[in-house]
């Protein structure tokens, strides 16, 4: 039978990285996934299917980034439950998010699949792969079920503790991915279609693997067909903590869309230069991402035991695990980002000195991210998820996209220079967030010692 995972007691920093070590090998295989559809479309395909993925990917990733935030406030609500020693609910809340995402889910499909024409033009996809573009939308969003469940129960056992179980997922989804990609964009040559046939289908896979092995297994809480309905209270609280969030996923990965869409506008070299070097990235920040997911179902039963002492002490663990690799990331992306570059665009020697030039401005992301995204993590888990949105939205909007515009304006035009608006972002979110926590300390501080007098 799985477990509950207490995190409210003994050591923290080994528990810690017990906890993220599944879940950064789900993370990567997780990103494996995603990446192997564009080292098989790099080598089979054009440069206009590699443009053509690329682009229709932001779509569908834009889509997910709404369902995984609201998973999010599922992740929060377990862990809470969780801190509270009160199993029982865990059922009802899973019951509840069962109805709200099917709801969701159904109205996000039927949209991508209709307007997917429209959404590519929004991108302004290349001419050359404006009908792959429209393809592997309308094909994704078809899976886009079985997409949403496998990131749910992901979300769900994440909030018990277990990042065993969603480690289990991912690998059966990358396995048959990466079959279906080498069968049906390599073998058969079917380009964009092939790969996102194959990527609805390993998910499929893979949400049928993972309810046979929780029926065998069995789960830590009571759950029966009654709980799926909508339980007003829980839908409420799950909204509060995942609306923000969505809406924080949401927006900055609409900022990163209109990066691309600015990037596309500059022809269809930098266009597939940046696609490659985005899936790199999503590599690149695999171990900062972790413990952000880690720290979010970390704090939050910790917040549920009234135990912040032990929060914060995992924030700064988190912080100072990942700057350490970070500053490896930064050193290898910067001055040898034409290796990992070359990997993705195999014998296309203009695309990956397009995407080289464009990680160096990652690179100096990894060092930042190694504070933000910890920081967003610890936010979350305390369920102040507006705080996150909010600064998401002030670095996404009110630098990202203008610094990244102005110098896409500038000539010659530099993928370095334009891929400088990211840490830039990132540099201005961590001040706020530094701010943040200084604030909710002292009023936490304040608050304990009136309770005192």
């Amino acid at each position: 039978m799985s477990k509950i995972n207490d995190f409210t007691e003994g050591k923290i920093l080994s528990p810690l990285i017990r906890f993220a070590i599944p879940i950064l090998l789900s993370q990567l295989l997780q990103t494996a996934y995603g990446a192997v559809d564009m080292l098989v479309i790099g080598t089979f395909g054009s440069t206009a299917d590699v443009s053509a993925v690329s682009t229709g990917g932001w779509i569908v990733t834009l889509a997910l980034c709404f369902m995984t935030g609201l998973a999010m406030g599922m992740t929060v609500l377990i862990g809470r439950a969780i801190g509270q020693k009160d199993p029982q609910q865990v059922g009802r809340i899973i019951g509840t998010a069962i109805v709200l995402f099917g709801c969701f889910c159904f109205v996000i499909m039927a949209a991508l699949i209709v307007f997917a024409p429209q959404l590519a033009a929004l991108m302004k996809a290349p001419q050359a792969a404006f009908a792959g573009t429209v393809t592997y939308i309308r094909i994704c969003a078809g899976g886009l079920a079985f997409i949403t469940a496998y990131h749910v129960i992901g979300s769900m056992f994440r909030g018990m503790g277990d990042s065993a179980m969603p480690l289990v997922t991912v690998a059966i989804a990358c396995v048959f991915n990466i079959c279906g990609d080498l069968l049906l964009a390599g073998k058969f040559l079917l380009g964009v279609k092939g790969v996102a046939i194959a990527t609805v289908f390993a998910q499929g896979v893979s949400v049928l693997a993972s309810l046979l092995i929780m029926r065998r297994r069995g789960v830590p809480f009571s759950f029966s067909r009654s709980d799926v309905r909508l339980d007003r209270v829980i839908a409420s609280d799950l909204l509060r903590i995942g609306i923000p969030t969505s809406a924080q996923d949401v927006l900055v990965t609409l900022s990163f869309i209109v990066i691309a869409a600015i990037v596309n506008g500059l022809g269809l070299v930098p266009s597939a230069g940046v696609g490659v070097a985005e899936r790199i990235c999503s590599f690149v920040m695999l171990v900062p991402s972790t413990f952000s997911m880690a720290m979010s179902a970390f704090v939050a039963q910790n917040y549920g035991a009234r135990r912040l002492d032990r929060a914060e002490k995992a924030l700064a663990c988190g912080i100072a695990v990942s700057l350490g690799v970070g500053v490896f990331m930064f050193a290898f992306m910067f001055f040898r980002g034409d290796i990992p570059s070359s990997w993705f665009a195999a014998g296309k020697a203009d695309v990956v000195a397009a995407s080289a030039d464009y990680l160096k401005a990652y690179a100096i992301d990894c060092l930042l991210t190694s504070f933000l995204f910890c920081f967003n993590g610890y936010f979350n888990g305390l369920g102040r998820t507006r705080f996150v949105m909010a600064q998401s939205i002030a670095g996404a909007f009110g630098v990202r996209i203008p610094v990244s515009y102005l110098m896409s304006r500038q000539t010659p035009v530099s993928l370095f220079h334009v891929g400088l608006a990211t840490p830039c972002s990132t540099f201005v979110q961590i001040i706020l967030c530094f701010l943040y926590f200084f604030l909710l300390k002292r009023k936490n501080k304040s608050e304990n010692t009136k309770v005192v007098l």
